[in-house]
C-alpha cells in the first residue's frame, strides 16, 4: 500500500488500492485529462451524495428530538416567542430534510436519463440551501434551550454567536477561500 509521495500527489486507496492524483498542496480540484466527462459526472455525483450522507443525519436527530418536545410535561409553560422559536426550528429541520433528501430522489426519478449534469448542479443548489436550514434549525433550537436555561438576553446571545459560528465555518470560509483559490488562477 502506497502513501502519499513526497510532494503529497500520489494516494492508493487502502482497501481497493486505485490510485489517484491529488493536486499539490494548496491547490484545488484541476480537472484530470484522462477522465472522461461521463466518469467525471459520476465522480461528482458520488461526492455529492456522500456530502448529504454526512448532513441528513444530523438534521434528521434535531427533527426526532423537535417532535418530542411538545409531549413533554414543561412544553405548555414556554412562552408565546419560546413556541415561535420551537416552530421555527421545527419547519426549518423538515424543509432541510427534505432539500437534502431531494437530490436521491430526483435520481432515483430521472435513472438512465441523460440529465446527470444539470441534475449535479440542481442538486449541488439544494444541498446548500438544506444546509442553511440546518443552520437555521440548530440555532433557533439552541435558542430555545438557552432561553429555558438562562434566559432570553443569554439566549439572543448565544443564538447570534451560533448562528455566526455555523455562517463562518460553513459558509463564508469556504467563499472566501474559493474566492481566494479563484483569483489565484
Amino acid at each position: 500500500m502506497a502513501g502519499p509521495e513526497p510532494d503529497g500527489r500520489l494516494m492508493e486507496h487502502p482497501e481497493i488500492g486505485v490510485q489517484s492524483q491529488r493536486p499539490p498542496q494548496g491547490q484545488g480540484e484541476r480537472p484530470d485529462p484522462e477522465e472522461s466527462p461521463k466518469k467525471r459526472l459520476d465522480r461528482e455525483l458520488i461526492e455529492l451524495l456522500n456530502e448529504v450522507r454526512v448532513a441528513l443525519p444530523g438534521a434528521q436527530v434535531l427533527f426526532a428530538f423537535l417532535l418530542v418536545l411538545p409531549f413533554q410535561a414543561r412544553f405548555t409553560e414556554l412562552t408565546d416567542l419560546q413556541h415561535l422559536a420551537y416552530a421555527g426550528a421545527l419547519l426549518s429541520s423538515a424543509a432541510a430534510i427534505a432539500l437534502l433528501i431531494a437530490p436521491s430522489s430526483y435520481h432515483r426519478i430521472n435513472f438512465r436519463r441523460p440529465m446527470k449534469e444539470a441534475m449535479i448542479r440542481w442538486a449541488n443548489g439544494l444541498l446548500i440551501a438544506g444546509l442553511v436550514l440546518v443552520a437555521v434549525g440548530i440555532t433557533l433550537a439552541v435558542a430555545l434551550v438557552m432561553d429555558v436555561v438562562l434566559g432570553p438576553v443569554a439566549s439572543i446571545l448565544v443564538a447570534f454567536a451560533t448562528a455566526a459560528w455555523f455562517g463562518w465555518f460553513w459558509f463564508l470560509a469556504p467563499a472566501l477561500r474559493r474566492r481566494g483559490f479563484e483569483s489565484s488562477d
